[in-house]
């Protein structure tokens, strides 16, 4: 079977394990931790420890910005 996470067209997902760094995330964009875009636990490209409630960081190529960087919280 194909691991699709590692195929070069995806970007990388990171999961946030320190609770800082996912505050940080939410105060610099003024927002709660439901408020943020939401990805499925069952999404391929996501790591396989990642769980329900969990933030994830996503780094894209970019054409403007070199890189893009976004942050989704995990469902169900």
């Amino acid at each position: 079977m194909v691991d699709v996470s590692q195929h070069d067209f995806v970007p990388d997902h990171t999961i946030l394990d320190d609770p800082d760094d996912v505050e940080e995330v939410l105060e610099e964009y003024n927002v709660k931790k439901t408020d943020l875009p939401k990805i499925k636990r069952k999404d391929p490209a996501l790591p396989r420890d990642a769980e329900a409630g969990d933030v994830v960081r996503i780094e894209r190529d970019s054409r403007t910005t070199d890189t893009a960087v976004v942050y989704r919280l995990v469902v169900e």
